[in-house]
């Protein structure tokens, strides 16, 4: 499995989790910068997602929903503000509704993603800063932990694939 540590901080209202792959970096960041190979990943293995706009580029709007087992839609956004390929991008994340517009009720997120060589194999640190400590625990108990990390853990298939 890829994820090799989860850690969350109430106090600094941060969840951090470190992934590696046997993979250079340049082939990660690629997972992020197609939208059809991060559909296979983002998100728990049964809740795939279709991803409708997708640009790295700072200032664009990602935007995105996963699916239940159901066929009930979830969906979320991203808004891209820094991009330093292959290396790194930061976004803010949020819940949006069936139109892509903000849940002003659910916490929205400050990412950072980096990835970094390690010997051949790519170390990747996603990592989540939350405006309050009960946005964090609001996502906590909805459980961002095992979602995310199931999520990352596919990598390795699309890898392999």
């Amino acid at each position: 499995m890829p994820v090799t540590n989860v850690s969350h901080d109430i106090d600094s209202r941060t969840l951090t989790i470190t992934a590696k792959f046997d993979a250079p970096v340049e082939r990660i960041w690629q997972i992020y910068a197609d939208p059809r190979q991060l559909e296979t990943i983002w998100g728990p293995p049964t809740y795939p997602a279709t991803f409708v706009e997708h640009s790295l580029e700072p200032g664009a709007r990602v935007t995105y929903y996963m699916t239940s087992p159901e066929g009930e839609k979830f969906a979320g956004y991203w808004v891209i503000r820094t991009v330093d390929a292959p290396t790194e991008f930061t976004f803010d994340d949020g819940f949006a509704d069936d139109e892509f517009n903000p849940v002003e009720s659910l916490p929205v997120s400050y990412n950072v993603y980096r990835f970094r060589a390690e010997g051949g194999r790519t170390v990747a640190t996603y990592t989540s800063t939350y405006e309050t400590a009960e946005g964090l625990q609001k996502v906590l108990e909805m459980g961002v932990v095992e979602g995310a990390s199931s999520a990352i853990n596919q990598i390795d298939a699309l890898l392999a694939a």
